[in-house]
């Protein structure tokens, strides 16, 4: 026959409560994971972009023409 006393009511109703607690936490840390996943995604493909740039820009600086040292024209 079940025990239905105050003390084991409130500590199946404790347990329940921490069983809910514990489901809601594992959807938090799931979207949180999927969250960084996408972030870490993302700080990737900047970063290699931000790469491509520089390395664009060092081309272009050394295929620029030399500084002449004749003055502008309006002198």
């Amino acid at each position: 026959m079940p025990d239905h006393s105050p003390a084991t009511t409130s500590l199946s109703e404790r347990i329940d409560a921490l069983e809910i607690r514990i489901a809601y936490q594992d959807e938090t840390i799931e979207t949180l994971n999927a969250t960084i996943t996408a972030q870490w995604q993302q700080l990737d493909a900047l970063t290699r972009q931000v790469k491509s740039l520089g390395d664009r820009l060092q081309e272009a600086e050394a295929n620029a023409p030399a500084p002449s040292n004749e003055p502008p024209p309006h002198y």
